[in-house]
């Protein structure tokens, strides 16, 4: 038997090393492994490729690339797969409810896969919205070293002229229901707006956490930004092969890169791309699982002081690949960087700091996708975090692209998307009004939903600065206007929003970071008196096992305890 080598401090000694693991080892020689890959390091490359979306369709292919970029450095890549569920399909209905579940299938399968067969290193590749969190929450948990890559943005559709993506295809259902497009149209912009392969185009949620990968330093620089179809991404397949192997050597995990400071970076690019209101819910869920405590309101401090730069839908004018073609990530990073905003001593998946990754970028005069620090299209990020006596536990707003901050209105009260939904379409509410659907919490949807079908039919119609929504539930990161997320307590533990009634007045005012009711605490004590829980449908199954371990928005609608509450690390067996 060939000798071993620098295995005995990693996990697959378990599966490959002395004579009692004979048996393991046949199940490898029956795949192909020679034995000196069985000795090697084993390295997991986790996707989360399926046929459900065309966000998902080219990861297959792109880790082919990443296990010769392994192998090529002395490991063996042993290839694996996660589901995904993707928002712009589960979006309108009840699909919807299986998305942040998703999140944690994804982040608790990788690490039964890579805790069952002892693999030694991790590199993930996702596309949807919660494939990117759930992969980088499992290398966290997983502490051992690890390099995320992203499959890419899909390209910009073509539509009478002008470039659109999938929200355009909301919004249009919208204008159909206004009578402003017809049956036609709305046909000829279906077909037109998804051209390719690729994540959701804007600065959606999937391109808002591909920014947070590079910015968080689990990502190499870069490789966030070439859209899906460009064989460009296969060098940095290759080379996120390659460097897992360097930072096994180096003993290099993802807890030495995921500190305080990086999930500040992190929340800080959020807030300068105008980033999608999720950002706010995966930072802490991907804190919990280093054991750091940052919160809503803590990524709601970085937001508030960081500038708001890259003009991208959907507030503003561009998509992911023209920020790409602008000088990408790195350049918004670059910016922020020199302008004070940005903690450059970071460590990162390369071996070396964010300052040092950023030293020869530059930020382009010839583009006016991202601005420069001193001239921001927003002295504060496009992402706002509220808090008030209808939501002691905090909720979130995309202010990207808004020119009006405060909003007051009267309460018009749905308890389930569907409602509301059906009120929108048939146009039966009126200016001023605020729209608010609850019992659509994490535990109370359950699921968490997003509401991007009803945001967008209000801004078809011509209604998007005109009424405000409000939601224990989520918004879409392609959802723009007075549309306010993540509100808690949510409704189903008798959280204020609970206690509304049409005609309440409400006021959000995202200048003061402020979001009221005109309700005396007494007349809600009141009210929480004679409120009774609601039961959801769901009383069996993975909604309910969600539901039943969930917890707050506040902290990242987490199911587990997380780091603090360990006795071992995975990467230290």
């Amino acid at each position: 038997m060939t000798k071993t080598y620098g295995k005995s401090r990693l996990p697959s000694r378990h599966v490959t090393e002395g004579p009692e693991r004979a048996p393991h080892r046949s199940y490898l020689y029956a795949m192909g492994i020679t034995e000196a890959g069985i000795h090697a390091p084993l390295i997991g490359v986790a996707t989360t490729w399926n046929e459900a979306a065309p966000c998902n369709i080219t990861l297959g292919r792109q880790a082919q690339v990443v296990k010769k970029g392994v192998a090529s450095a002395g490991g063996t890549p042993r290839e694996f797969t996660s589901i995904t569920v993707t928002d712009g399909i589960a979006m309108g209905h009840q699909g919807m409810k299986s998305s942040l579940v998703s999140r944690e299938v994804i982040a608790d399968s990788v690490e039964l896969t890579m805790r069952g067969h002892s693999y030694d290193a991790l590199v993930g590749l996702a596309g949807c919205d919660k494939s990117l969190p759930g992969l980088m929450m499992a290398m966290i948990r997983l502490n051992v070293p690890s390099v995320f890559i992203y499959g890419g943005s899909i390209l910009p559709g073509k539509f009478k002229g002008k470039q659109v993506t999938v929200v355009d295809v909301f919004e249009g259902v919208g204008k159909y229901s206004a009578g402003s497009m017809s049956a036609e149209d709305l046909l000829e912009l279906e077909k037109a707006a998804c051209p390719s392969a690729g994540s959701c185009g804007g600065q959606f949620t999937a391109n808002t956490m591909a920014c947070v990968s590079e910015a968080i330093g689990l990502a190499l620089p870069g490789s966030a930004g070439a859209p899906a179809p460009y064989e460009s991404r296969d060098a940095f397949c290759f080379e996120s092969g390659r460097a897992v192997m360097e930072l096994l050597k180096n003993k290099i995990r993802p807890r030495d890169i995921v500190t305080l400071k990086a999930l500040e970076n992190a929340a800080a690019v959020v807030a300068a791309t105008g980033g999608s209101t999720n950002g706010a819910l995966h930072l802490p869920a991907m804190a919990h699982e280093a054991g750091i405590d940052f919160d809503i309101h803590a990524v709601g401090k970085i937001f508030k002081r960081t500038p708001y730069l890259a003009d991208l839908m959907p507030g503003g004018k561009y998509t992911a690949k023209d920020m790409y073609e602008a000088g990408g990530v790195e350049a918004i990073m670059k910016t922020l960087l020199d302008g004070g905003f940005l903690h450059g001593d970071c460590m990162t998946v390369t071996g070396k700091t964010i300052a040092e990754n950023l030293k020869s970028v530059k930020l382009r005069s010839d583009q006016d996708v991202i601005y420069p620090y001193t001239k921001p299209l927003r002295e504060e990020g496009g992402v706002v975090v509220l808090k008030g006596n209808l939501a002691p536990e905090g909720a979130i707003v995309k202010v990207a692209g808004m020119t009006n901050l405060v909003f007051k209105g009267v309460a018009r009260c749905f308890d389930c998307e569907e409602d509301a939904f059906a009120a929108v379409e048939k146009k039966q509410y009126k200016d001023g009004d605020v729209l608010i659907i609850r019992y659509e919490g994490p535990k109370g949807g359950p699921g968490m939903r997003e509401m991007l079908s009803t945001t967008a039919a209000l801004y078809g119609q011509g209604m998007g600065d005109k009424v405000a929504l409000i939601t224990d539930g989520r918004f879409s990161g392609g959802t723009r206007g007075f549309c306010i997320g993540h509100v808690g307590p949510e409704a189903a533990i008798g959280g204020p929003i609970a206690l509304l009634k049409d005609g309440d007045v409400i006021t959000i005012d995202a200048t003061k970071s402020t979001i009221h009711v005109a309700v005396s605490d007494e007349e809600l004590a009141k009210r929480r008196a004679s409120w009774t829980p609601r039961q959801t449908d769901y009383q069996s199954g993975a909604l309910w096992k969600f539901a039943q371990g969930v917890g707050s928005a506040e902290k990242g609608a987490v199911t587990h305890p997380g780091a603090k509450a360990e006795t071992h690390v995975y990467a230290d067996i």
